[in-house]
């Protein structure tokens, strides 16, 4: 299988790769446009800050590249938030695959949220195999609320999207790659969808 990982300005590719390596699967680390084309499943990984990101994505012209994919595309953490309309940080526009706002957590509440936490309400096929209650490692400041495309729920003192999907889009707010068993599964999953 030809997986490739997008290479930009964000955090966390490397455990990506270890995780898939884990899987039997070695990816690509490219911001090569034709090899991401090509490429059977796409992963659009992210840690960092939302206004820098995509200041770099459409200056590379990334943000068309992603939007416009048509094979299976996973974006985890910021990748996810970036798939969104929006993102409260720092008033940011994002690619907009998702018309969904991402907003930050409700003031009085500890930020990032960060941790292990519970996934409810779990749907398709990117959680098959007893996923519901299924722990998983989180970190982050904003959230896209619970909408039409929400594949798994969280709750932390407000309930927000864990995961959703549009079409071939998929992503996580959560991080599969630092999710033991369970992100092992989900990230089996989507390479099988």
């Amino acid at each position: 299988m030809n997986v490739a990982i997008i290479k930009y300005n964000a955090g966390n590719i490397r455990s990506v790769d270890f995780a898939l390596r884990r899987l039997g699967v070695t990816a690509r680390i490219t911001d090569d446009f034709d090899v991401i084309r090509k490429a059977d499943k796409v992963i659009f990984p992210g840690v960092g800050e939302a206004a820098t990101t995509m200041k770099y994505l459409k200056e590379k012209a990334m943000d068309t590249l992603i939007a416009s994919l048509e094979q299976p595309v996973l974006g985890i953490c910021l990748g996810m938030q970036l798939m969104c309309r929006w993102s409260e940080e720092n008033d940011t526009p994002c690619i907009g695959i998702f018309d969904e706002p991402v907003t930050r957590f409700p003031p009085g509440l500890k930020v990032p949220h960060m941790g292990w936490n519970n996934l409810h309400r779990v749907r398709g096929q990117l959680f098959e195999g007893d996923l519901q209650g299924a722990y998983v490692y989180f970190v982050h400041s904003y959230y896209v609320p619970v909408c039409e495309y929400t594949l798994a729920e969280t709750q932390y003192m407000v309930p927000f999207s864990a995961a959703i999907r549009k079409g071939n889009f998929y992503a996580t707010q959560f991080h599969p790659e630092k999710s033991g068993d369970p992100g092992q599964r989900i990230l089996s999953n989507f390479l099988n969808v």
